[in-house]
C-alpha cells in the first residue's frame, strides 16, 4: 500500500484541525456538490420522511446522520495517517456496503471531487496545490481499499 509523505500528513492534519471540529456543515457542502456532479446518487437515499427537494433531503435527520458517518470516516483516516493500513478491514467492509446498496465505483471519483470542493470552499486561500495533492493522495489510498472490498462483494457495477 502506498504511504503518505511526512509533508502530506502535516498538510492534511493542519487543514483538518479546524474543519474536523464542525463536521456536519462541511459534510453538507460536500454532499451538495456531490449531488450536483452526480444527481443519480440522490436516488440512493430513501427516507420515510417527505423529502421532495434536494434541500429537504439534505436537511433530513436521516441524511444528516449519513453525513456525520462519512465525516467520521474522513476523521478516522486523518487520525490514522501514520497507519492507514489499520483501517483496512473497516474500509473493505465499507466498500462492500456501498456495492450492496448500488453505488457505482465511478461515484468514488465524484466523492473525491466533492471532498476537494468542500476543502477549497472551507479553507479559502489556505487551499493550495500541495494541500490538494496531499488530500488526493490520502483519498486514493482510502478508495483503493474500499474498491477492493467492493470488488470482493460482487461484480463491479461500473460497466
Amino acid at each position: 500500500m502506498e504511504e503518505l509523505s511526512t509533508k502530506d500528513k502535516e498538510l492534511i492534519r493542519d487543514s483538518w484541525e479546524s474543519l474536523g471540529k464542525n463536521k456536519v456543515p462541511h459534510g453538507v457542502v460536500m454532499f451538495s456538490r456531490l449531488f450536483e456532479l452526480d444527481p443519480a446518487l440522490l436516488n440512493l437515499f430513501h427516507y420515510g420522511t417527505n423529502c421532495d427537494s434536494t434541500q429537504d433531503r439534505l436537511a433530513s435527520p436521516e441524511f444528516l446522520e449519513h453525513v456525520t458517518k462519512v465525516m467520521l470516516v474522513i476523521d478516522a483516516a486523518v487520525s490514522h495517517l501514520d497507519d492507514l493500513h489499520s483501517l483496512e478491514d473497516f474500509l473493505l467492509n465499507l466498500g462492500k456496503k456501498h456495492q450492496a446498496v448500488g453505488v457505482r465505483t465511478q461515484s468514488f471519483a465524484a466523492v473525491g471531487e466533492s471532498l476537494l470542493y468542500m476543502l477549497q470552499c472551507s479553507l479559502g486561500p489556505a487551499y493550495t496545490a500541495p494541500l490538494r495533492q496531499a488530500w488526493l493522495n490520502m483519498y486514493s489510498i482510502v478508495v483503493a481499499m474500499m474498491s477492493r472490498g467492493y470488488a470482493e462483494n460482487g461484480e463491479d457495477k461500473a460497466d
